[in-house]
């Protein structure tokens, strides 16, 4: 149960034990499932659905959804079947898991902005519950993550999925710390030498536009305060894929 525990630290702080108890079933149903597989980089495979889990209960998601992420290749990398989920976990649980296992067959070939359009309005149509969606955002971002242990090739290729259509879909959703983070990391992947210049470009300029935004913030509230407006400004300093994308 040692992989459980970086979910279990999560879940203890929002969800009742009862349903704790059901998240631990469902990780050791996927921990059976998946036994003799691994990842790319080598580790056991169940360290991903866990890592997927964990995304979500960051972001406070329901039980039934963390369950779903802990089985959501059990369907389509196992013998386990949809009845399998439903008699263990309950329909809606296995409803979830095979949502996400109908997401992962389809591809996406055509690099046009358009036919992504498209295919981000179908996967939204083929959705029943967004939940679905909820759980394959998060488990494209620990992809993401642990993208370097696969081939150049390959890891344009869903560096590039990433950014046409997972990052919208994201951005769409309002998750935006999801949507932020599959850019960088899709950016990286994707154009490892313009990255790297950004990001070294940025990293020499950050301490004095730091100094500048926080003197531009003091400013504004300390004119809206004169009059009479309580408020609180906040700014933000803009990431490397969106100064990218400015540059273009």
């Amino acid at each position: 149960m040692y992989l459980f525990e970086s979910l279990n630290l999560l879940i203890q702080r929002y969800l009742p034990e009862e349903q704790i108890k059901r998240l631990k079933q469902a990780y050791l149903v996927a921990r059976d499932a998946h036994e003799g597989q691994t990842r790319s980089s080598g580790e056991p495979y169940i360290t991903h659905p866990v890592a997927v889990a964990c995304i979500l209960a960051e972001m406070r998601l329901d039980h039934e959804t963390l369950m779903a992420a802990l089985l959501h290749d059990v369907i389509e990398d196992t013998p386990a079947t949809y009845q399998d989920m439903e008699q263990l976990f309950g329909k809606s649980v296995a409803e979830l898991v095979e949502g996400v296992s109908k997401l992962d067959k389809l591809k996406f070939q055509d690099k046009k902005e358009a036919q992504a359009e498209n295919f981000r309005k179908m996967i939204m149509a083929m959705v029943q519950d967004i939940r679905v969606v909820l759980i394959k955002l998060a488990d494209r971002t620990h992809n993401m993550r642990t993208l370097g242990s696969l081939r150049p090739d390959k890891r344009r290729r869903i560096a590039r999925e990433t950014l046409e259509i997972y990052s919208p879909l994201a951005h769409r959703l309002g998750i935006h710390h999801l949507k932020t983070e599959l850019e960088e990391l899709g950016f990286e992947a994707l154009y490892p030498n313009r990255y790297r210049v950004i990001k070294e470009v940025v990293k020499a300029a950050r301490g004095n536009r730091k100094e500048m935004i926080q003197k531009i913030l003091s400013e504004i509230e300390g004119r809206l305060t004169e009059a009479g407006i309580a408020c609180r400004v906040s700014g933000r300093e803009k990431h490397l894929y969106s100064i990218y994308l400015k540059m273009h």
